[in-house]
């Protein structure tokens, strides 16, 4: 990261706003007269949070059949909300499978913590349902390539929910056209700022809550206690225990997530990959350079079952094709900062800073760059990308094999961090190099009666 803290602020101080005058408006593609005529059939699995603004950014295009969650108060309060939006009532289920024998559904929409993402939508594909899943879109890296392979088998379009590629102000497509217009000249050093996470106290065993599917909620992980702590959690994602394995806290356990590596590394490690030209190729060496896992490990594996596991604070260097270093840390600005021989900018959801973002006023970008970066006219948000996607049956601006390039750098960031060691890859097999026991965290194995049909 760069120099010191006066010289940051004066370097961040552009905003959003003004480097959207800078540019012009984007041209968006609209959905909403083919919308009166012809909507698709959708239906919700997994409901909390992100599972609802996903239902809501579609209720404009789409109609709800169905919905479906393992916790019966997440599955009421969203059936309520999305009948009073759409005038009727959605069908409710716990259990996903009635979802996917449902004929009338044309696609599904997938928000569960991320281990169940996978075998849920490997069984959609093949019952004859589009896909939209939300980031990460796996727990390891096999899985992303058994996604690959049913995608192919089965003709289907799956948008990936990396959002940041449709929505934020256009932030970052404007980031990658300056890229693409060699207006920092060669990239040299990108660093992706994602955040840390907060360690946990010792959290107890204790009931489940009322109207929650433990066994279901767990699924492909192993089978655990339920743990809690009382203290509740406010803001985004509020109205959970702020301590526990199970609602939001998933994200810091191993078992089911990837911390904040497969959280917000799944956004900026994307639009940095996407900028660099990196969507099909991936890194040669991941390096570990300081980390904190907040309970001790062996051999990679948690030694304590009873705190939060992943890690809460990172930097790691990712060598990426062409010479290219790509830093991920926690600390500093949530954003990415790209660093070239001839500048630098910072861009996040909020803004897109630097002197190269100042120059357009005197030296604009052609009229057509945003939509030359996102392959034509911008949608009107992630989902209606999805759904003109669908008509066109052809994939979406999210695909799954860009998705799972990038996402391979945050898996292996976390391998190597829980072995404490550098890792060799190689992005051509898309396989550990020279590391036996690394490559054993290329896939994990399923909990019986949970297994995912490899088909």
């Amino acid at each position: 990261m760069p120099s010191s803290a006066p010289s940051r602020r004066r370097f961040l101080q552009a905003g959003s706003a003004a480097a959207a005058a800078l540019f012009g408006p984007i041209a968006r593609r609209s959905l909403e007269a083919a919308a009166l005529a012809d909507r698709p059939v959708f239906a919700t699995i997994g409901l909390r949070n992100q599972g609802w603004a996903i239902t809501e950014k579609s209720l404009k295009f789409a109609d709800f059949a169905a919905l479906c969650d393992v916790d019966a108060r997440v599955l009421a309060a969203n059936v309520e909300k999305v009948g009073q939006r759409q005038g009727r009532r959605p069908d409710a289920f716990a259990d996903y499978r009635r979802v996917l024998e449902r004929k009338d559904v044309d696609a599904v929409m997938i928000a569960t913590p991320d281990h169940w993402h996978t075998k849920i939508a490997v069984e959609a594909m093949r019952a004859g349902k589009d896909v939209y899943c939300e980031k990460p879109l796996t727990l390891t890296i096999d899985e992303g390539k058994l996604i690959e392979r049913v995608v192919k088998e089965t003709g289907r379009v799956f948008q990936v929910g990396t959002m940041q590629r449709t929505e934020s102000d256009g932030n970052f497509l404007r980031a990658i056209a300056l890229i693409r217009a060699g207006r920092i000249g060669t990239v040299r050093t990108v660093t992706c700022g994602i955040d840390g996470m907060i360690p946990s106290p010792v959290i107890p065993e204790t009931a489940v809550p009322e109207g929650l599917d433990w066994d279901a909620w767990l699924g492909p992980a192993p089978a655990v206690p339920y743990r809690a702590l009382p203290e509740m959690r406010e803001g985004y994602g509020g109205g959970v225990p702020l301590y526990s394995n199970c609602h939001y806290s998933f994200r810091s356990w191993h078992e089911y997530a990837g911390g904040k590596l497969t959280d917000w590394g799944a956004h900026h490690v994307d639009i940095a990959c996407w900028a660099l030209g990196a969507t099909d190729t991936g890194p040669s060496r991941v390096t570990p350079v300081e980390f904190t896992l907040p309970v001790p490990h062996k051999d990679g594996q948690p030694l304590e079952a009873d705190r939060f596991n992943a890690a809460t604070s990172f930097t790691i260097r990712v060598a990426m094709p062409g010479d290219v270093e790509m830093v991920i840390r926690s600390e500093g600005d949530n954003g990415i900062l790209f660093e070239g021989t001839k500048g630098r900018f910072f861009v996040n959801r909020a803004k897109l800073a630097g002197k190269p973002v100042e120059a357009l006023a005197d030296d604009p970008l052609p009229d057509d760059a945003i939509e030359q970066v996102y392959g034509g006219p911008v949608s009107a948000n992630h989902v209606a990308n999805f759904i003109e996607a669908m008509r066109a049956r052809k994939q979406p601006v999210s695909d799954v094999w860009s998705h799972n390039r990038m996402l391979e750098i945050c898996h292996l960031a976390n391998i190597a961090m829980r072995l404490g060691r550098e890792l060799a890859w190689d992005p051509i097999r898309r396989e550990i190099v020279g590391d036996e026991q690394a490559a054993g965290f290329l896939a994990r194995e399923s909990r019986k009666g949970y297994e995912i049909a490899a088909g």
